[in-house]
């Protein structure tokens, strides 16, 4: 058995399409309370924070902040978000489900690893109907909020047969090195090409998934 554990966000969700209003929403209210400098922010630099768990982003993002501000906009973003999925704003990639699809029926065992929270994994999975290509779903709340190449080391003993991480961000690729797996990195996401240097194998459009899967 082959096991593929996909990150999700820059992987198979074009996340950009509901983080990136959230993102300049919740900047505007800390603007407008008086809690951070009105700034201009680029696509690159609100992409950048994706991937990162939640909590971590707003640390690093807004450092000077009260834990209990920074916890506010935390619940803020999300929540915008959380409204746009409802709303039907989110988007998969194109073709992202024809991949998957592909892959499970090729006989592949496809397993979601994500740097989320539960209510986050658990309504993008309501929304996308990804029961359909997931057999199962851990996101980082599950596990204390600790980082992926951590979380995988829980859940190897689960799942038996190799591995192969596929992913945009360096997370993604630090967890296939720290655990001497191959892995397949999404040029096409949100990462830059600095983080996917250690990948077996760079991709640039979803599509080309399933032939570096069979590469490797």
């Amino acid at each position: 058995m082959i096991n593929l554990i996909f990150d999700y966000d820059g992987t198979i969700h074009d996340s950009m399409k509901t983080y990136a209003p959230a993102f300049l929403n919740t900047c505007k209210w800390l603007c407008d309370s008086g809690y951070i400098e009105n700034a201009e922010y680029t696509d690159r630099q609100i992409s950048y924070w994706l991937g990162f768990n939640s909590s971590d982003m707003w640390e690093q993002f807004q450092p000077d902040l009260s834990p209990e501000i920074r916890e506010k906009a935390r619940i803020m973003l999300g929540q915008d978000m959380a409204q746009r999925v409802e709303n039907g704003e989110g988007k998969l990639y194109e073709n992202a489900e024809q991949v998957l699809e592909t892959l499970r029926d090729t006989g592949y065992n496809l397993i979601f690893l994500s740097n989320c929270r539960m209510e986050y994994m658990e309504r993008h999975k309501r929304v996308f109907g990804l029961d359909r290509y997931f057999s199962k779903f851990y996101c980082c709340e599950g596990f204390g909020f600790i980082p992926k190449y951590e979380i995988f080391r829980k859940i190897k003993p689960a799942h038996n047969g190799d591995f192969i991480i596929i992913g945009d961000r360096f997370h993604d690729i630090e967890t296939a090195v720290k655990n001497g797996i191959k892995s397949i990195g999404c040029g096409y996401g949100y990462g830059t090409p600095e983080e996917l240097t250690e990948a077996d194998i760079i991709v640039n459009d979803i599509t080309e998934i399933p032939e570096a899967v069979d590469r490797l």
